[in-house]
């Protein structure tokens, strides 16, 4: 009895040393090397820390599903989580192959198990946002398209790659992930939903802060000199540069509506002044974009009056 057993463990040993299964692990590595340049660069943008990304299949699909409600957990984008995870799978993937000794092998197991289990949750997790992508956001993103068939290959390969002596086992482990990931993704769905519903289809935030004298009167500037600001109800730096005129200077400033699902929309004069993000000021006949302080637009709108 000790014998055979003694002899079922070298030979599980041997099994999971077998470079055959190295396959595996450099698929995943290559996997989520992608993954991780994908949601990175989306993470930077976010952070304004990169510049416009070329958006396969339109950028405005992606502005609109990335800075959508969905698009962002804890104050923090959603890209980032997902640049986390496949730095996660990344390490599980590679860390057994560039190891030596005897710990090798069980970590190779422990790893496995990780990579399953991980994969399963992004896998989940990726099929529900491109639900809410179809159905609730309406629009395509290639970027989260990209990131979803990324997940989803991950866990096919530790599915069928992994090295596995129990697939009972597997699919326990892997259903009860899968069903923890979709509960909890579907109650985190619908909380975000509620807000959004409320505040109405179409209709960007409401602008909080109160307006000073000052942002009034530059305001007041703007619109007399035809100044306009171009913007999308969805995009939170339009909605971050309203704040920083007030709810009473904002009223009085000249906004178009670009998103064609937008309320009032003007899509097609954004179309033809070629605006290629949210908010564009347009001042004195001169396209610019990007978030702009107040001090700022009176220099570029010439005011001579203060601000704050």
């Amino acid at each position: 009895m000790t014998s055979t057993r003694l002899s079922q463990r070298l030979n599980s040993t041997r099994r999971r040393s077998d470079p055959a299964r190295r396959w595996a692990r450099v698929a995943m590595a290559v996997l989520a090397t992608i993954g991780a340049i994908d949601t990175g660069a989306i993470t930077l943008k976010r952070w304004g820390l990169l510049g416009p990304l070329s958006c396969p299949g339109g950028a405005e699909g992606c502005d609109k599903v990335l800075n959508s409600a969905w698009g962002s957990l804890l104050g923090q984008p959603l890209s980032l989580f997902g640049c986390l995870a496949y730095v996660a799978v990344l390490v599980l993937a590679v860390l057994p192959l560039v190891l030596r000794g005897d710990s090798r092998a069980a970590l190779a197991q422990r790893s496995w198990w990780g990579l399953l289990l991980l994969s399963t949750g992004m896998a989940v997790f990726s099929l529900l946002l491109m639900g809410l992508m179809v159905v609730k956001i309406q629009a395509f993103c290639f970027f989260c398209v990209l990131s979803a068939t990324l997940s989803l290959a991950l866990f096919v390969i530790s599915l069928v790659g992994g090295e596995w002596d129990d697939r009972g086992q597997v699919v326990f482990r892997a259903v009860i992930v899968a069903l923890l990931v979709a509960m909890v993704g579907l109650g985190w769905a619908a909380s975000v939903d509620r807000p959004a519903a409320e505040q109405g289809a179409g209709v960007p935030p409401v602008v909080e802060t109160a307006s000073s004298p000052e942002a009034i009167g530059l305001a007041d500037h703007l619109t007399r000199i035809g100044a306009v600001m171009y913007t999308a109800y969805w995009c939170p730096h339009c909605h971050e540069q309203k704040e920083l005129f007030g709810k009473e200077a904002t009223a009085k400033l000249t906004l178009v509506e670009c998103a064609a699902d937008g309320q009032n929309s003007q899509k097609a004069l954004c179309d033809t002044k070629n605006i290629e993000g949210f908010p564009s000021w347009e001042i004195n006949g001169k396209l610019d974009s990007g978030v702009k302080s107040l001090a700022q637009l009176a220099q570029l709108s010439g005011y001579t009056g203060r601000v704050p």
